[in-house]
């Protein structure tokens, strides 16, 4: 909603009130040894999934999915913000510059050079949301770009031409030599006791180098880890946890009856009234205002 002030110079954008970013909300969870249950990141993974598949379908990319840029209500529905990346694309493909999406959440093709890019960006972005939302931490929280490629290719083996093919053209690949390391050891930190095959599997999925052959929003959709036990959990049955507004802020002051916090003047009636009303008596002056006790006339 646009609001004008007082004066045309002055235009304000209202915008609905969430009470939790993602990823202040899975910080607030660790230092209080929590975390999500599976039915609990299905239920965050498929309003994620509908999200981008909206977008998507409407021709946009995102460009910056992170869990920053994820907001949750108390009533559990989670929404995509910030737009100051997204774009526009169409067929043929136009070209964008790579360096975009927060280094985290940002896609082999894009570390490595490519300025001709879809949709797979924010797939990918996906994948490590998947991710975090299982383990409340980063999967791949690369220091700088080469820092972050190889702690993706640590983690998901060096690629090769066999499984991405025209990997050796892209622009960084021609500029460098990276170790190589073996195929795929996520599962070694993702194990089953963390999330199961089908769960797993879907992560790979969003996790695939090969742009061209990563998983949609809308083929995720209907994967059919969503539809195992546990079951997603309704949007009603979310925790709530206190939202970040709300969080260190000071106690409201006690009701006391000691002589500096009492107004001059005060009878010891209105003393009595003002605490049977819960009227602190620090606040019951304040810019020029103040609570006045008058005797009934008739």
């Amino acid at each position: 909603e646009i609001v004008v002030g007082s004066n045309m110079d002055r235009i304000y954008l209202v915008m609905e009130y969430v009470e939790h970013d993602m990823k202040s909300l899975m910080e607030l969870m660790r230092t209080k040894k929590k975390s999500f249950t599976i039915g609990q990141v299905k239920t965050l993974l498929r309003q994620l999934l509908s999200g981008v598949n909206y977008m998507h379908e409407e021709w946009v990319i995102h460009r910056d999915l992170k869990t920053s840029n994820l907001l949750l209500s108390h009533e559990g529905v989670l929404k995509i913000g910030d737009f100051g990346l997204a774009r526009e694309y169409g067929d043929p493909l136009k070209p964008y510059t790579p360096i975009v999406v927060t280094l985290w959440y940002r896609s082999p093709e894009l570390l490595l050079g490519v300025h001709e890019y879809s949709t797979a960006v924010d797939i990918w972005s996906v994948g490590c949301i998947f991710g975090e939302f299982l383990k409340l931490h980063p999967l791949f929280p690369g220091k700088g770009e080469i820092d972050q490629l190889n702690k993706i290719f640590m983690e998901l083996g060096t690629p090769s031409e066999n499984i991405w093919p025209g990997y050796n053209d892209l622009p960084l690949v021609k500029k460098s030599t990276f170790g190589h390391y073996p195929y795929n050891q996520l599962r070694k930190s993702f194990g089953s006791d963390v999330i199961s095959d089908k769960g797993f599997k879907l992560l790979n999925r969003f996790l695939t180098y090969n742009p061209e052959t990563r998983i949609s929003a809308s083929e995720a959709l209907a994967n059919e880890w969503f539809s195992e036990d546990p079951q997603p959990t309704p949007r009603e049955n979310f925790p709530t946890w206190p939202a970040k507004s709300e969080q260190n802020k000071a106690p409201p002051p006690k009701m006391t009856d000691e002589p500096d916090l009492v107004l001059p003047k005060q009878s010891a009636e209105q003393i009595r009234l003002m605490k049977e009303l819960k009227v602190d008596p620090r606040k019951a002056s304040a810019g020029g205002f103040a609570l006045r006790f008058d005797a009934p006339r008739f």
